[in-house]
Formats: C-alpha cells, sequence, structure tokens
C-alpha cells in the first residue's frame, strides 16, 4: 500500500528526442541527449534568405502525481491528540522484551508415571 502512495504522489518527466522519424534518446527525470545534428540560427547574410527546416525533434511529457493527500494534524481536539498519544505509549511498551529467558518449570522433575492409562483405559490415538 505504501508503494501505491509513494508512486501516485510521484511527478516525472519523460523527454525524448527524434531526428527524423528515429527516436535517438529518452531521458527519464532528464533532458534526452542530441543528436548533434540541430540547426543553429545564424545571422542572415546580406541578400541570402536560405532557410532550412530542422529535422531534430523534442517531445517533453509530463506526468504530475497527486497533491491532495496531506493531512493536517493541527485541526485534532485535544481529546483526539491524547488518545493518539496514549495509544502510542502503550503499543510501543506492548512489545518491550525482557532481558533475560525465564522459565517457571526449570526446578520441578515432571510427574511418576505409575501406570499408563491409555492402555489402562483402551483410549488410543490414531
Amino acid at each position: 500500500m505504501a508503494f501505491v502512495v509513494i508512486f501516485s504522489t510521484m511527478s516525472f518527466t519523460i523527454s525524448e528526442h527524434f531526428c527524423g522519424d528515429h527516436l535517438v534518446d529518452i531521458g527519464l527525470f532528464s533532458k534526452a541527449e542530441t543528436c548533434g545534428m540541430e540547426m543553429g540560427n545564424k545571422a542572415p547574410v546580406d541578400g541570402c534568405s536560405l532557410e532550412k527546416s530542422n529535422c531534430c525533434k523534442d517531445t517533453v511529457q509530463q506526468f504530475e502525481g497527486q497533491s491532495n493527500l496531506k493531512i493536517d494534524f493541527s485541526k485534532l481536539t485535544f481529546n483526539q491528540q491524547l488518545f493518539i498519544t496514549s495509544f502510542i505509549h502503550s503499543y510501543l511498551n506492548l512489545f518491550e522484551g525482557l532481558e533475560e529467558n525465564i522459565i517457571p518449570f526449570k526446578d520441578y522433575s515432571p510427574p511418576f508415571i505409575v501406570k499408563d492409562i491409555q492402555t489402562l483405559d483402551q483410549v488410543f490415538l490414531i
């Protein structure tokens, strides 16, 4: 459940660089690397207005996560705060371990078997 909450609130960006119709690079969380064939914006020379279209294209897709999962604890009443703190305190102290392993029947020997009661009563476990 924690992974569902993390991935539903996480935002990320996918950047893709195309050269013509071919995909050159994909960047997740960063900008995709270019192929090096981009057209630079050169200043026009006198009387020469030759323009070439750029064959490269960059696409960016942004996926926004949910941002309405914030819980505000400042609006709790005093009784609710008291309940939460007492619950947490009692829950944490519930699992407090002992310093040494105590065996209560360590000093007692088992009882002597005088007669086999199962054969006497003819009760057998199958």
